[in-house]
Order: structure tokens, then C-alpha cells, then sequence
């Protein structure tokens, strides 16, 4: 299983997802971390409302299982759901404590958060 967490600087939990500079992608096995990669987020928001191209975004992550941000829009929401990838909208702050609590069951799914 692999893992997307939103992240502008690898370590920090982009506040966003369509504007996050990329992704930390994790493979998992049996609780563990195999893997991790960073990915650049094509297709993200220049800022302007709806500028996110979210068919690239998603194929770029297509692989993943989950997706970890801050926040992300209902739209985006919907989108990673009809491809089959659960998306999270977490408080924590950092990657690898989000990854920790996914691992553990731990994680809360934020979905007042969704805008």
C-alpha cells in the first residue's frame, strides 16, 4: 500500500492540498515503512480560484491507497473518491506523525474541515 501526504517542504503537512508543492509518498507492508519519495505536484493551484487541474494531480498519486492534507476542497475530495483513493483531512501538523497515526488507527478524518 502506499501513502500520499501533502507537503510543501517534506516535514510539514501542506495547508492545502491543490497548492502543496507535492507529495511524501510512503510504501507500507505489514506496518512499515519500505519506501518514501517526494513528488512534485503537478497540476497545482497558481492561487487563482479552480486553477488546480485535478485529473493531473490525482494521476500523479494514482497509485496511492490514502492521501494526507490539512485541507483540501469538496471538489478534490470527491475526485480522489471516485478514484478509488481515501482522502484524509488531518490536524497533524507534521508527515511523520500523520503516517504514526494512520499506521496506528489512530488518525481522525477532519471532514468539517473540507471547504
Amino acid at each position: 500500500m502506499k501513502i500520499a501526504v501533502a507537503s510543501d517542504d517534506q516535514t510539514s503537512i501542506s495547508e492545502h492540498f491543490g497548492r502543496a508543492c507535492g507529495f511524501m509518498v510512503f510504501e507500507i507492508e505489514n506496518n512499515t515503512i519500505l519506501k518514501q519519495e517526494y513528488r512534485e505536484n503537478i497540476g497545482k493551484s497558481t492561487g487563482e480560484c479552480h486553477s488546480c487541474d485535478h485529473d493531473t494531480m490525482i494521476n500523479n498519486i494514482k497509485d496511492c491507497a490514502v492521501v494526507i492534507s490539512y485541507g483540501m476542497g469538496q471538489r478534490i475530495y470527491n475526485d480522489l473518491l471516485k478514484n478509488n483513493i481515501l482522502a484524509i483531512v488531518t490536524d497533524e501538523r507534521t508527515v511523520t506523525d500523520a503516517v504514526n497515526q494512520y499506521l496506528k488507527h489512530k488518525l481522525n478524518n477532519r471532514l468539517d474541515k473540507l471547504h
